[in-house]
């Protein structure tokens, strides 16, 4: 994702997204029951499919639907809890559905629109991002980012990551045209997210407890921690395309996976060995593999968007 992108092509997009989520409340009802999701049943994959609802397949069987959820543009889940961030149908306007169990247990107005959501694995910490505009640094007709992060179990509202302390190579940086995208979140209180300034990108390492965030490497965006914690896959710039990498967190060791594709997407973790991503297969959004260590080849999983493995 660009740190700023094309007004028109995002107006547009938006527009059709609000006209599909509001067909999707006039159809829902001519639809066929389906069982619900069933956030316990490890080894099946959550995603949203091309009319933005949110279903459920065994890793195994991808092409077979087992349960179908709410309408959301991007969707998470972790411990029982399901984030869904979609658009209102106004632009620049949505809202963060956070279920527990299968029943609503919050609704967070974000101004801006969907881009990412992430839930923390003990599903307490949720992390979204919009694309928003109005910002008076922004050029007119241009779109830029914002990220927060809520915490489910003590009612915390972190609000935008602009408004914590940030370090850049060891110095403190503070610059009114920041953006943050793509939260990720470690098992304690830190996570690391994507921040973009005058031109150049970072990867962040966050702290909730004293609200500061630390460069670790240049270049990059979109991380994902990886399920046993010790790597994170994001995007790496390399020439004018963002390629995915693995970096290794103890070592610093860092490399590029068997997908080349230039990708607009935050990769998650299948398993501790396979990448999951989404791009356009020449017919939509389709979800593809590729394993972490940098072997192999993509792979087309299913038709769809934001994948969320349980």
């Amino acid at each position: 994702m660009s740190r700023i992108v094309t007004g028109v092509a995002l107006i547009a997009l938006f527009v059709a997204a609000g006209i599909g989520y509001v067909g999707w409340r006039a159809s829902a009802a001519d639809e066929p029951t389906a069982a619900p999701l069933d956030l316990s049943r490890t080894g099946t994959l959550l995603y949203v499919d091309r009319t933005s609802t949110v279903r459920q397949v065994a890793r195994d069987h991808p092409d077979q639907v087992i349960g179908s959820g709410p309408s959301c543009h991007r969707v998470y889940a972790g411990a029982g809890i399901l984030g869904c961030l979609r658009t209102t149908g106004v632009p620049m306007s949505a809202e963060l559905e956070v279920y527990r169990n299968g029943e609503l247990a919050k609704s967070l107005p974000v101004w801006g629109d969907p881009s990412r959501v992430r839930v923390s694995r003990d599903g307490r910490l949720l992390g979204w991002t919009v694309f928003r505009a109005g910002d008076s640094y922004m050029r007119q007709g241009a779109f830029s980012t914002t990220a927060g992060i809520f915490d489910l179990s003590s009612g915390t509202q972190y609000g935008s990551l602009e408004d914590f302390t940030t370090y850049v190579d060891g110095k403190r940086y503070s610059s009114p045209d920041v953006n943050f995208w793509g939260v990720t979140f470690l098992k304690d209180s830190t996570f690391y997210a994507t921040m973009a300034s005058k031109g150049r990108t970072w990867l962040m390492r966050g702290d909730l407890s004293s609200r500061r965030l630390t460069s670790v490497r240049e270049n990059v965006e979109c991380p994902s921690v990886s399920p046993d914690q010790t790597r994170i896959v994001y995007k790496f710039r390399t020439g004018d395309q963002w390629r995915l990498h693995v970096l290794d967190l103890a070592s610093g060791a860092d490399h590029a996976l068997a997908e080349t594709a230039h990708l607009d997407d935050q990769a998650t973790w299948l398993d501790d060995k396979t990448i999951a991503y989404g791009k356009n297969d020449g017919a939509g959004p389709a979800i593809f593999t590729v394993p972490a260590d940098g072997t192999g080849s993509p792979y087309r999983l299913l038709s769809g968007s934001s994948p969320a493995p349980l």
